[in-house]
């Protein structure tokens, strides 16, 4: 399988990656060793950092003087994290359906947010445009090579924490951006027998229903507790990036995705959002996608769209979906 994608990079120093080298803590759940990979202990508090990190790096080494993003919530504020430690002004453009004060987080970083639209692809179309200015330059959430590129750290961790490739990877999967790094990696450390499981909530499986009909599909209204993931379509690159590598789409429940929440706080004592409990339910669930795997790793991506008052709520079972 090859992803590599020719990229113009000026000449420039090594740059000092903006994420860290995150924990991979071994456990046991329901028989199988488990690996879980604590992205949400980046500064950012989620994997976006990576990618978006490396890529605002870039941005700023071709001279942009300024960032312009848009994001359902955690892309916009790793851009606002990165653009305060380059020094740089940030717009971010978010959809009505995010949450007030993860507007405010992202705001209290010095990052200028604009809402517009109900989902991220409406907020994109004007970000588009706000990027059209001299020297501001478009962070995109998941759909830009180096993002894929920074992303793919995560496996180069990997293969130094792992006393031997892991069985399967299981992954979230929104607009495609982490698991086209993931593949990425996995190419480059010649892991082709590690299966990767492609995770999805059922109200916005974009990846699943497009490999079912062999193209990307367009969906008209998506919606989730995973509200991270709830974009209209995925990566044109994602599909022939899955035909490569024993990629195997599961899709889950908002129940599912709430209880991997809650039993992440209570077990490991973590606070992570829906969209990366979809990556550990069919650990915890012990999903008939692992029959017979018996080392697994899961990507715990992190995540803000959560606060104490929404996981005390799917503890006790009295949330919504699109709480």
């Amino acid at each position: 399988m090859t992803l590599s994608v020719a990229i113009e990079r000026p000449v420039e120093t090594p740059l000092v990656p903006l994420h860290v080298c995150t924990p991979l803590l071994a456990t046991v759940v329901a028989g199988r060793m488990v690996g879980l990979k604590l992205e949400n202990l980046q500064p950012a508090r989620s994997f976006k950092i990576r990618g978006i990190g490396r890529l605002c790096q870039h941005h700023q080494a071709c001279g942009a003087r300024a960032l312009v993003c848009s994001s359902a919530g955690n892309a916009g504020y790793a851009v606002a994290w990165a653009g305060r430690a380059l020094g740089m002004p940030v717009t971010v453009v978010l959809p009505e359906t995010s949450a007030v004060w993860m507007r405010e987080r992202i705001a209290a970083l010095g990052a200028t947010v604009v809402v517009e639209g109900q989902v991220w692809d409406d907020a994109n179309t004007m970000a588009l445009g706000l990027a059209g200015a001299p020297g501001v330059a478009c962070i995109p959430p998941f759909d830009d090579p180096l993002i894929w590129e920074g992303h793919a750290s995560l496996v180069d961790e990997l293969a130094e924490q792992c006393a031997h490739p892991p069985e399967a990877i299981c992954v979230a999967v929104g607009g495609g951006g982490l698991l086209l790094g993931l593949l990425l990696g996995l190419e480059r450390h010649g892991w082709t027998q590690t299966r990767v499981l492609a995770v999805e909530p059922e109200g916005s499986a974009g990846l699943s229903r497009s490999l079912a009909a062999g193209h990307v599909v367009d969906l008209p209204a998506p919606r989730s507790v995973a509200s991270s993931l709830c974009v209209r379509h995925v990566s044109d690159a994602l599909l022939p990036a899955c035909g490569k590598h024993p990629v195997t789409s599961v899709v889950v429940d908002d129940g599912a995705c709430r209880r991997a929440c809650v039993r992440l706080a209570e077990d490991y004592g973590m606070l992570v959002e829906p969209a990366c409990g979809a990556a550990l339910a069919p650990v915890f669930d012990n999903h008939p996608a692992l029959t017979g795997v018996h080392d697994v790793v899961s990507v715990v991506c992190g995540g803000q769209v959560v606060r104490l008052q929404e996981l005390g709520a799917w503890a006790a079972g009295t949330s919504s979906v699109g709480q």
